[in-house]
């Protein structure tokens, strides 16, 4: 692997670029209803999204005998419907526009790999990226620095102040300073910018902001947001 000739700029999907919550909480309530529970409140589930879909089972109270089984009946319901519930968040397109000029790009994230791709592909965005890493590619989720190191791999190129890791959470944060790249944190997720903020990170509105700052720092043109 050799150091980046060009930055690197590497997405988290939910909350950064894509908003699939009503898919997410739907799922989950679907989940809970087919083990002849109720749905829990749609905060309880919003609050953990970023986390892996074991981990956040496990703390929204199912016990470790029957997480998978939970998993599976969110899985079979989320594929149905992940499609015509996702969305680009606003201004995700122009973000990814303005640094394919100028950047290489790949998506980390803690979704499944095989899902996000499909996504990605139905919502017309997926050739922007060399590489989409997902829970299944790794034997330890973000926070740890595998999956971006995994990407970086994969792209052939050391991770180094010229790679960017954008996300909305303290964990995309945490997993980007222990992989030894440049974290970016948005607000368009799930996460405050307070609590953001403790990291002591840039933290944006939303990721053409964060871009933006990037694009100021490599390219000496106009951005299309200050």
């Amino acid at each position: 692997m050799a150091a980046a000739d060009k930055p690197v700029v590497l997405f988290d999907l939910d909350g950064t670029l894509i908003d699939s919550t009503d898919a997410i909480v739907e799922s989950f309530g679907t989940a809970f209803r087919v083990h002849g529970r109720h749905p829990l409140p749609a905060s309880s589930v919003v609050a953990l999204i970023g986390h892996p879909l074991t981990e956040m089972f496990r703390r929204l109270g199912i016990d470790e005998h029957h997480v998978n089984s939970f998993v599976a009946a969110y899985k079979q319901h989320y594929r149905s419907i992940a499609r015509q519930k996702t969305t680009l968040l606003p201004y995700g397109i122009l973000a990814l526009q303005q640094v394919k000029a100028f950047a290489r790009m790949g998506v980390v994230t803690t979704k499944t790999g095989r899902y996000s791709i499909e996504i990605l592909q139905h919502l017309q965005v997926l050739g922007y990226f060399e590489t989409v890493v997902g829970f299944e590619d790794v034997v330890c989720v973000k926070p740890h620095p595998e999956p971006i190191l995994t990407a970086l791999k994969r792209m052939q190129v050391m991770p180094g102040p010229e790679v960017y890791m954008i996300g909305d959470t303290s964990m995309d944060v945490e997993s980007a300073v222990a992989a030894c790249v440049t974290p970016l944190a948005v607000t368009s997720g799930y996460e405050t910018a307070e609590s953001l903020q403790r990291h002591g990170c840039a933290v944006f509105e939303h990721c053409l902001q964060a871009c933006a700052h990037i694009t100021r720092t490599h390219v000496r043109e106009p951005t299309m947001i200050d």
